[in-house]
This record gives structure tokens, C-alpha cells and sequence, in this order.
């Protein structure tokens, strides 16, 4: 059976988990703001060490690539390579909004009837990173900033009910009205990446650990604090 350390720190929730075969056996997080630096490898000391494991005794690590944060998805990304440099492990890497929709599945999240899954990432303003999934896990329309609107998404609503999920979910809700719309704000958790990371592991979708890279989806742009030092 595969041990898989899994490693989210896309959003303000700083994850970690380790899965073995199925099940997931440990679990942290954390949502104190900007501590994902200091918490996400100390997460995967701690769970290693309850659990009696070593690095090398994990048959791989999986890291959520994003859309997300810019500065939480280095961190992720940092120490998934890190892990995996020191213990000459494989590297996996899913989706964010693949996470989010598995959380739905997983949590039993889906109201009923659920023609489509519409997992949320934050991007500031009235934008939202975002994809629309069946509700069994499958990706219908491709990874996109969204700016929100009355008629997003209409074309999905009318055709039947709709889970909006995500740390974007509550400012959508006070946009998009409509009687099949349903709103669950919360942010992708390491735990929920168990599906998809088996997946990749089975199929063999492993990445270049030195050369990967998160999937930003756009361009960070840096910005001058006007306060005076």
C-alpha cells in the first residue's frame, strides 16, 4: 500500500496529511495568516513522527499546484521538493480546484441533484480562478479567471443545481442569484487531495522535481508599499 505525504497550502488554510493505501492516517492545518512558511514542513515532521515514519519510508509526496496564492503555493511547492530531494522520492502534483471538487465529493458536500461542480479560488476583486466539474470528478470546462457576474455561469444553472465551493463561494453568492445556485465557502484541505493524488500515483504522472513549477494561472505582479520606513 502507498504511503503519500500530501502537502495544500494554496489559500489561507496551510495543510498537510499522510495517506496510506486509501485512508488518510494523519492530518494538520492550520489557519493562523502567513504562517505557512513556518508550519507546512514542522506538519510533516510532526505527522511523520507520530506515525513512526521516516521520509524514505513514503513512497511519494503530492503537492497542490494551484490556482492559489503565489506566496502559498512556493511554500508547498518548496518543501514538497525538499521532501523529495531528501528522500529520493517521486513527485505529484494535482490540481487545486481538482481538491475542492474532491472535498465536495468526499464530505458528501453535493446538493441534491447536482448537475455540476463549480470550485472558487480567490483572486482578488470580482475575479475568481475557477473550472466547472461533473459531480463525479470530471473536468467539463478548462482552469480560468473569472470576473463574477449576474449571468456567470447561467448556462450551468439553468440547466440544473449548482455547488459553488471555495474561498471565493461568498462574495459569488452576493453576485450570481439564482434557485439553483448553492454557495459552501471553505478553502481546499490537504486530506481532500487523497483521490487525485492516488490517481496520479497509479498512472504514473510523476514531475520533474527539479524543474516543476506551481500553475499561477497569471502573472504575479509585485507592488510598492507606499508606508514610509
Amino acid at each position: 500500500m502507498s504511503k503519500i505525504i500530501l502537502i495544500e497550502t494554496s489559500t489561507e488554510l496551510c495543510s498537510a496529511a499522510i495517506s496510506d493505501g486509501g485512508n488518510i492516517i494523519s492530518y494538520r492545518e492550520s489557519t493562523v495568516p502567513r504562517s505557512h512558511a513556518s508550519l507546512t514542513a514542522q506538519f510533516v515532521k510532526d505527522m511523520l513522527d507520530g506515525q513512526g515514519l521516516a521520509v524514505k519510508d513514503c513512497d511519494a509526496v503530492c503537492v497542490s499546484k494551484g490556482p492559489g496564492s503565489y506566496t502559498g503555493l512556493r511554500v508547498g511547492v518548496s518543501t514538497a521538493k525538499g521532501l523529495c530531494f531528501g528522500g529520493k522520492l517521486p513527485l505529484l502534483a494535482v490540481g487545486t480546484l481538482d481538491v475542492l471538487v474532491w472535498q465536495a465529493i468526499s464530505e458528501n458536500l453535493l446538493p441534491q441533484g447536482c448537475r455540476y461542480v463549480v470550485p472558487m479560488i480567490d483572486a482578488r476583486r470580482m475575479e475568481a480562478y475557477t473550472g466547472v466539474f461533473a459531480p463525479d470528478g470530471r473536468q467539463i470546462r478548462g482552469t480560468e479567471p473569472e470576473i463574477l457576474a449576474g449571468d456567470s455561469f447561467r448556462e450551468y444553472l439553468d440547466g440544473g443545481p449548482v455547488l459553488f465551493i471555495g474561498d471565493a463561494a461568498e462574495k459569488c453568492s452576493k453576485t450570481i442569484v439564482h434557485d439553483n445556485a448553492f454557495f459552501l465557502q471553505c478553502c481546499p484541505k490537504a486530506s481532500s487531495m487523497l483521490f487525485p493524488a492516488l490517481r496520479s500515483w497509479n498512472e504514473k504522472r510523476f514531475e520533474d522535481v527539479a524543474y516543476f513549477e506551481p500553475f499561477y494561472l497569471k502573472e504575479f505582479v509585485a507592488t510598492v508599499s507606499r508606508k514610509k520606513i
